[in-house]
């Protein structure tokens, strides 16, 4: 399912936007008004979509200690796993990275720079607007 697909199966979200283009008009200013008030939905349900992430991964963190440590157990797990098979994939006389690895490394470099860079970025944008 898409991000987008998810985002508007959400019951309060599509109230809301159903409410706003209710009121829609065909006034230039109004026009721009309604995308005003759909764009501040979209972003308080962005914002609470991440409270609910933050606040598993709280909970996570005072729980037992396997409950504190298994998404980076097992990131790491998976990690170390999928370098061990790729180098060691055929490569008993010579080493070289086969073909099929190669698409897998790069987008998991992307997801995981995306991730973390822009997931910081996004905290840091938010902490300074409140």
């Amino acid at each position: 399912m898409s991000f987008f697909s998810k985002l508007f199966n959400s019951g309060e979200l599509v109230k809301e936007v159903g409410g706003v283009v209710d009121n829609l008009t065909t006034t230039k200013e109004e026009k721009l008004e309604a995308k005003r008030k759909l764009k501040e939905v979209l972003l308080d349900y962005e914002k609470s979509m991440q409270k609910e992430v933050t606040s598993r991964w709280l909970s996570d963190n005072n729980g037992s200690l396997l409950t504190k440590n298994i998404r980076p157990l097992a990131l790491a797990f998976l990690t170390f796993m999928f370098v061990i098979i790729s180098i060691f994939s055929g490569n008993i006389s010579q080493f070289k990275i086969q073909e099929e690895f190669i698409p897998v490394y790069q987008t998991l470099l992307i997801v995981i720079y995306t991730a973390y860079f822009g997931g910081r970025s996004f905290e840091k944008i938010n902490n300074g607007k409140k």
